[in-house]
């Protein structure tokens, strides 16, 4: 399998969130974000994304938000950028058996955070490098995906995160993400070639607020 996510730790400030679904069409995906479906541009870079007339947070009001998306070994995926859905709307999208994972790609402190939902019910989620910290339906659903994965102890509690320390504490907080994502991508089937955030062009769509969307 190529790419895999954890390459998505390197990344900084381009997204709010990438959410994985599987069972549904990338056009269906990106209906249950919030799109029209009639709301589709062209297919576009990442670059040209930022060329949208986006105005991301309105006082009293929804800012902006856009995403891109596509499909690849079996899942469909989107990438948001700009005002995030939030996570209110991930059992909408898991609705009727299908199976969504969204990744929000916040830097070491509050932590990006992983949540899986299905059948209209998020089971679980955490924030890395707080995987002892779950929450869910089903919070310990990856547990013991996470201790084979040397992120927990045995006792599903204790943290095996590296010891932060001044001098290196950006490059440990890249290494702890790194082996959470590889949980979660071996344990669904994840991947994402870096080429469709960067070079890749996509479908685009409003899903929030009201961003000119002519490229």
């Amino acid at each position: 399998m190529s790419g895999g996510i954890q390459w998505l730790v390197d990344l900084e400030n381009w997204m709010s969130s990438v959410v994985f679904a599987r069972g549904i069409s990338a056009q269906e995906l990106a209906l249950r974000m919030g799109a029209e479906p009639d709301g589709a541009t062209e297919p576009i870079t990442d670059a040209q994304v930022w060329e949208l007339d986006m105005e991301i947070y309105r006082p009293g009001a929804d800012g902006d938000g856009v995403v891109r998306v596509g499909e690849y070994v079996g899942w469909s995926f989107a990438l948001k950028y700009g005002d995030s859905t939030g996570a209110d709307l991930l059992a909408e999208i898991s609705g009727n058996g299908v199976e969504v994972v969204r990744y929000v790609p916040i830097q070491e402190h509050p932590p990006a955070t992983v949540d899986y939902a299905l059948d209209g019910v998020v089971l679980c989620g955490f924030g890395l490098a707080e995987e002892n910290q779950r929450f869910g339906e089903e919070p310990d659903l990856l547990t013991a995906d996470l201790i084979a994965g040397q992120v927990l102890g045995p006792d599903g509690e204790t943290l095996l995160a590296p010891r932060h320390n001044d001098r290196h504490a950006y490059e440990d907080y890249r290494v702890t993400y790194r082996r959470t994502l590889g949980v979660v991508e071996r344990r669904f089937g994840l991947s994402l070639p870096p080429a469709c955030l960067e070079e890749g062009r996509l479908p685009a769509y409003a899903v929030r607020g009201t961003p000119n969307m002519r490229i």
